[in-house]
């Protein structure tokens, strides 16, 4: 277990250190944006890079691990939306709802699970990580928006959320940029040694960067946040997170295993630590983009956040 701490602390440290330099003022919240742009545009773009490059394109194109975490998303997203949307105080519209199934079901993958799984588990666990985050941009986050407009008034308000969900996805850089990693992969091709090592080091600025920026996202958004929250209404979505989700990736890819589906060991174990990780952080910014909550969504990440380096480390500790 100490070994596991060794590696999972700096990660959790480096989230701490950004949520305590928004939080004393040392970071404005001005430059926040600045570095949400950096690591969204150019630093992770070129770690996915390297990453999918350096994979093979087998495990990129693993189907069955596709299958399988496509599946526990699509019912982590039913199963917290039917929770939410018949508890007994009947407070929780369609549009928060979604959103909170979204923060249910969305890992942080890209700004802290790829990073810390393969430095884990090696470079090999890269691969079924990618395939979890293309699920996750292109079909959990496109489906829950779109949901998350059947409270408005207009008939075609979901279909038109599902169209500039999908338009978003197109203008993220990441999914390119896996596509490109996969391409360079599959035909064995290699950019020119000056450009490689320029990507090389927004590729190794990634991880360091993005972790300290959850920390002053979530901080921001507790500072800005002034509405009272109960904790009903948003611990439950944590621990479902936290515990439910990676329950249910275990589950069904043993189930899968069993009846015959070819999902590798491995690659099982490197999804199920994708769902033990903390909700994703870019989620805040969605809810407040669509008139969400946004308070209640900033709590579940900070919270899941926080028990995850527990409940991360424990799943490592069982599952290696």
């Amino acid at each position: 277990m100490l070994s596991i701490l060794l590696v999972t602390f700096p990660f959790f440290a480096l989230v701490l250190c950004g949520y305590l330099a928004a939080r004393r003022g040392l970071l404005p919240q001005a430059a926040i944006p600045g570095l949400n742009t950096f690591v969204l545009y150019f630093a992770l773009p070129c770690m996915l890079y390297r990453f999918g490059a350096g994979t093979p394109l087998a495990q990129l194109l693993d189907a069955s691990v596709l299958g399988v975490y496509l599946l526990c998303a699509l019912v982590m997203v039913a199963f917290t939306i039917a929770v939410t949307r018949d508890s007994p105080m009947g407070r929780i519209g369609w549009n928060d709802a979604s959103f909170g199934a979204l923060v249910a079901a969305f890992p942080n993958t890209g700004f802290m699970g790829v990073p810390l799984l393969v430095a884990l588990l090696g470079a090999q666990a890269a691969g079924p990580a990618i395939v979890t985050i293309v699920v996750d941009l292109l079909v959990t986050s496109s489906l829950c928006i779109a949901l998350s407009r059947l409270d408005s008034a207009d008939s075609h308000g979901a279909g038109v959320a599902a169209k500039k969900a999908l338009q978003g996805v197109a203008l993220n850089p990441m999914p390119w940029a896996i596509v490109m990693g996969a391409l360079s992969s599959g035909l064995g091709l290699g950019l020119p040694a000056p450009m490689m090592q320029t990507v090389v080091l927004l590729a190794d600025a990634a991880s360091p960067v993005a972790l300290f920026t959850i920390g002053a996202v979530l901080a921001r958004s507790q500072i800005n946040s002034t509405e009272a929250i109960p904790l009903r209404d948003y611990v439950p979505v944590a621990l479902i997170k936290l515990v439910l989700h990676p329950v249910l990736v275990a589950l069904a890819g043993l189930g899968a295993i069993q009846l015959g589906v070819p999902l590798q060991p491995f690659a099982l174990t490197v999804i199920v630590l994708v769902a033990a990780l903390p909700s994703a952080s870019n989620v805040s910014l969605l809810a407040e983009r669509f008139g969400a909550n946004n308070g209640r969504i900033a709590r579940i990440i900070l919270l899941s956040t926080v028990l995850a380096f527990f409940s991360f480390s424990a799943a490592v500790a069982l599952l290696t």
